[in-house]
């Protein structure tokens, strides 16, 4: 599955609960301040979408995945290391 895919997944899932959630409807109390759905919600999106990216293990070039070692130099052109980058 690709990240557009998992994106559009996520962005599909999101309209589905916030619409459920919006089409509730109940009297209105007056409440203090605090840690609600909202936080909640936005840790667990966080999580779904920050775990789709870590999964994507770069890209594919006719089937492919082509990785090298790069140079890494820092703003100074000093030599820091080498990086795994896949093209």
């Amino acid at each position: 599955m690709s990240i557009k895919t998992r994106f559009a997944a996520l962005a599909l899932t999101a309209l589905a609960v916030t619409g459920t959630i919006a089409s509730t409807t109940s009297q209105a109390n007056a409440k203090p301040y605090g840690w609600g759905w909202g936080v909640g919600a936005g840790l667990v999106g966080a999580a779904i979408v920050g775990s789709a990216i870590a999964a994507s293990d770069g890209y594919y070039d006719g089937g492919y995945r082509r990785c090298a070692w790069v140079r890494q130099f820092d703003a100074y052109g000093n030599y820091i290391g080498r990086v795994r980058s896949c093209y």
